[in-house]
């Protein structure tokens, strides 16, 4: 499968009342000595190896106790604030922005898989089919807001503000628009169920995945050199890196066991990022104007 393929907000937030919660252990509280509080988005190559590592580290004494929940502005507020001891939901850039947004000072400690994206429509077949003035569906979220405009600019149709960095790329930042594209914004955990009623939307190959479209089947996909920036992590406050907590996390979530799961989910769609160097993609992150100020 061509590299590009197979890689198939911040939302508005949700009050910790409106959230539809599972949970493995109880609601709250980091971890003691012997127990790792993880809080999780409720989608399978979150939750599936979550399991994976919650057997893998109660053979070796450890107590993983996992909250499932359906939104991305939670995890990272429970966590900073001490109720979790860290979570698995979001890419680096998504962190990166999040911080900057709510003034958090959460870091990466360790990669698990590549979540790019691409344009699906239900309704066309390329985007030259795209007519004048059609609806496209986009993430709202900051940390993945850009990603339409930067296909959309590198195959031609609209034109975007060269100065400003794609990944603070916004509606405003489109210079020309000759089709009169119209970007619809809403919560990306709405697009594929959107897609019926518009003529293109932004999904990650995962959604796609997911609700039965073909990850494969994209109008467009991002670029390869978007890989790196767009690598789904496990987070935690900075004091949590190094501990044995979190070593013990990245052995388990990097098992021969977890690959063996990506390796089958999907037929192997996504693909795991293992052997990146988080420090060095930090790095990278924050330093290139990976965020809105």
């Amino acid at each position: 499968m061509n590299a590009s393929r197979r890689h198939a907000g911040t939302a508005a937030v949700i009050s910790a009342s409106a959230l539809a919660l599972t949970s493995c252990g109880l609601f709250g509280g980091a971890g003691d000595e012997e127990t790792i509080t993880l809080i999780v988005t409720e989608s399978a190559p979150f939750q599936d190896p979550t399991e994976i590592v919650q057997d893998l580290l109660e053979e070796e004494g450890w107590n993983v106790e996992a909250t499932y929940v359906n939104d991305w502005v939670r995890p990272n507020h429970a966590v900073s604030d001490g109720e979790f001891d860290a979570n698995y939901f979001q890419h680096l850039v998504y962190l990166h922005q999040f911080n900057q947004d709510h003034d958090l000072d959460l870091v990466p400690i360790f990669a698990v898989y590549e979540a790019p994206a691409g344009i699906y429509s239900t309704q066309h077949d390329s985007l030259e089919d795209l007519p004048e003035g059609a609806d496209i569906a986009i993430s709202v979220d900051p940390g993945n807001n850009w990603r339409t405009f930067r296909m959309l600019a590198e195959e031609g149709l609209i034109e975007i503000d060269e100065e400003v960095p794609y990944t603070q790329l916004t509606q405003d930042h489109v210079t020309s628009n000759p089709q009169n594209f119209n970007f619809i914004e809403m919560e990306a955990q709405q697009i594929p169920q959107s897609l019926d009623s518009v003529d293109a939307g932004w999904l990650v190959q995962r959604m796609a995945a997911e609700n039965d479209i073909a990850p494969d089947s994209a109008l467009t996909f991002e670029e390869d050199l978007l890989t790196l920036p767009i690598t789904i992590v496990v987070a935690a406050p900075e004091e949590f890196r190094g501990t044995e907590k979190a070593e013990a996390l990245q052995r388990a979530y990097q098992s021969p066991e977890v690959q063996a799961w990506f390796d089958e989910y999907l037929d192997g769609a996504i693909s795991t990022a293992f052997d990146v160097d988080i420090d060095e993609a930090w790095e990278n992150v924050t330093s290139e104007g990976f965020a809105t100020d």
